[in-house]
């Protein structure tokens, strides 16, 4: 995990050692949001003084402030721009969130430390270079979300708001390391997350010839669900005979439009939605018409695309974070059961 020198000791600077210093960089730079669990995970130690007397110099300094989960445990928000600011964090400060959004940052954590011998790339625009400079993928299919601003203003955009674990890993063994997405699953959430989060980088995935996406959770349960999801919507389509797959859309899609349907069927509308945007534009609409009125035949349109470059090698992986037990669980297990 990178951890620049001269960045920890502007933190150790503040009052703290180097260990906690070092602990502090990794959650201004991934989270935001922290246990002291998970201090003790990192630091290599017990409960005792040592993790007393570094909560106690966080509250002391206002870099921090804690709040406790229904007696069940404390979870510490690390806030100061004085810990974001000198390590060129600032930008990515978390600010006060839900129970589901702190939740998914406590697994995020510890997913990272976990995981330390990966170099996770933290920022907006490491992300950015390594796929626009780097991997030629142009800017506009990478995931955004637009911010309005300030009335006159113009709004912001910002590119991997999610800021889940992006880093490069070998997807199996003696493998040459390609681009490994991260998911984290809150374990609290729908699972309307995660579909929402493939449609976001439905762009960027098909422009890598190789990726994989890791899943993330506390719990194992919605291991198979997610797999199943992502083989659908994304592994099937980009590894398949592109052909067979635009024939399919023209069929779904004539059926559509002649109002075929008397029972609606989800898995047709599903992939009619998705076809649309990946098959949008004049050359496909021009096959439509020219197929739909019989002026090509099916084997002229597989022969059109039978010279297109094969498709991505996609793979899915699951994570359970060994340590995922937080306050946010307790106080949510007591509100359910009452």
């Amino acid at each position: 995990m990178k951890m620049p020198q001269d960045q920890i000791e502007q933190i150790a600077a503040l009052g703290y050692t180097e260990a906690e210093a070092r602990f502090l960089y990794v959650v201004a730079a991934h989270s935001g949001y922290f246990t002291m669990r998970q201090f003790n995970a990192f630091a290599g130690v017990g409960w005792g003084q040592r993790s007393t007397t570094f909560a106690q110099k966080l509250l002391k300094h206002g870099h921090a402030t804690v709040r406790d989960y229904m007696g069940a445990g404390s979870v510490f928000h690390l806030f100061s721009r004085l810990i974001y600011g000198p390590i060129d964090k600032d930008n990515v400060r978390n600010r006060r969130h839900s129970f589901e959004y702190i939740r998914m940052r406590l697994v995020q954590i510890d997913f990272l430390l976990e995981n330390p011998a990966h170099d996770f790339l933290e920022t907006e625009n490491e992300k950015i270079d390594l796929f626009c400079k780097s991997l030629a993928v142009p800017k506009d299919v990478l995931p955004a979300k637009v911010y309005e601003g300030r009335p006159g203003s113009d709004p912001t955009v910002r590119y991997f708001a999610d800021k889940f674990p992006l880093f490069l890993a070998p997807p199996i063994s003696s493998a040459s390391p390609v681009v490994t997405f991260g998911y984290v699953d809150s374990g609290t959430g729908s699972p309307w997350g995660f579909v929402a989060y493939l449609a976001a980088y439905q762009g960027l995935f098909r422009y890598l010839k190789s990726f994989r996406l890791l899943y993330i959770a506390s719990r194992t349960t919605k291991f198979r669900r997610a797999e199943e999801r992502f083989r659908l919507s994304v592994k099937q389509p980009l590894e398949s005979d592109v052909s067979s797959e635009i024939l399919r859309y023209f069929h779904v899609r004539r059926k559509w439009e002649n109002h075929e349907y008397v029972v609606p069927v989800a898995a047709d509308f599903e992939f009619l939605n998705e076809a649309r945007r990946r098959f949008h534009g004049e050359r496909f609409d021009s096959l439509y018409r020219a197929w739909i009125t019989g002026g090509i035949s099916e084997c002229q349109v597989r022969l059109e695309f039978s010279q297109l470059t094969p498709g991505p090698t996609v793979f899915f992986d699951t994570y359970l974070v060994r340590n995922g037990h937080s306050p946010i669980d307790e106080r949510i297990r007591k509100r359910v059961n009452g």
